[in-house]
């Protein structure tokens, strides 16, 4: 399990209010006037992604799903359909990844990651460890919605409670007896506390410990367990840390994990992508902006840089 430990340490996120996405709703939007837009760029030989670019990265999502409904009533047809059959690789997958709702996207990953022979447990972990109780909930209804069959891992999961408490059960029925007594405990403080509580909490073990919470699970759990388990502590310790972690993650090394860079840029832009673009740079002393430009190229650099709010 890679941990990341700096010499300023993995630290608890304050709890500070705001708004920390990077992508705002237009002040001056009109759905009929970018759907057109939108229609003429499709229609443009070869495409024209500047638009597409311009249009999808620039607009929150609720107006991004009035976009859809006033396409589908002046073209007659659905904007994702066009897009599917207009755009190619990854910057089809982001494109078509910012017009779904937050719930149908979560939703679709987590299918992804349940297709065909094995499990990508980091996607399940990442999402079920990381959503609150609220989209959570969403994302449940979504699943019920598209009549889809909830996999066998995350069918009694409607709260985080609940899913900790699935990892409880695990460690419990594997026989680790002392560690599961140890989790229960630690599950009941993770997911029952206000982020406020979370980082009093958190401070003062970082006074009675030598090593932080995770470094110390680290040497306690192995495998899925200690996956599971150490996302909802490093969610609840720094939700932008991990979120940051996973990215550094994603761009280390040979090659790229654009499904992981999508997905986190995606999901995150209206949430806290400033903070974990601030975590970025405080753990591994360059922007994110930076890898993004060194690992990526192309459309998919273009509108990945548009979202982390790069003009």
């Amino acid at each position: 399990m890679l941990l990341y430990i700096s010499s300023q340490g993995f630290k608890p996120a304050p709890s500070v209010t705001g708004y920390f996405g990077t992508v705002k709703p237009d002040p001056n939007f009109n759905a009929q006037n970018d759907a057109a837009k939108l229609k003429k760029a499709i229609e443009t030989k070869g495409v024209d992604e500047a638009t597409i670019v311009e249009v999808i990265a620039k607009r929150s999502n609720a107006q991004r799903q009035q976009i859809k409904a006033a396409y589908q009533q002046s073209a007659g047809k659905a904007l994702a359909a066009d897009l599917k059959k207009a755009l190619k690789s990854d910057f089809e997958e982001v494109v078509l990844a910012l017009l779904m709702t937050p719930p149908e996207y979560d939703a679709f990953e987590m299918k992804r990651a349940m297709k065909g022979i094995g499990t990508n447990e980091a996607v399940l972990n990442e999402i079920l460890g990381t959503r609150s109780n609220k989209e959570i909930t969403a994302l449940k209804n979504t699943y019920k919605e598209g009549k889809r069959k909830i996999y066998k891992h995350t069918v009694h999961v409607l709260t985080v409670s609940d899913f900790a408490m699935l990892l409880f059960q695990a460690l419990f029925e594997a026989g680790e007896n002392r560690i599961g007594t140890v989790c229960s405990v630690l599950i009941d403080i993770l997911t029952n506390r206000s982020e406020a509580q979370l980082y009093k909490i958190f401070q003062y073990y970082g006074q009675l410990s030598k090593d932080s919470l995770a470094k110390d699970l680290e040497g306690e759990l192995h495998g899925s367990f200690e996956d599971c388990l150490m996302t909802l502590v490093k969610g609840a310790l720094n939700k932008p840390a991990y979120f940051a972690e996973r990215l550094h993650l994603a761009m280390k090394g040979l090659g790229t994990n654009t499904d992981t860079l999508t997905r986190i840029i995606v999901s995150r832009s209206e949430i806290d992508l400033l903070k974990i673009m601030q975590e970025y740079k405080r753990m591994y002393g360059k922007s994110l902006q930076e890898d993004i430009l060194k690992e990526t190229s192309g459309d998919y650099e273009k509108i990945m840089m548009t979202l982390c709010g790069t003009p």
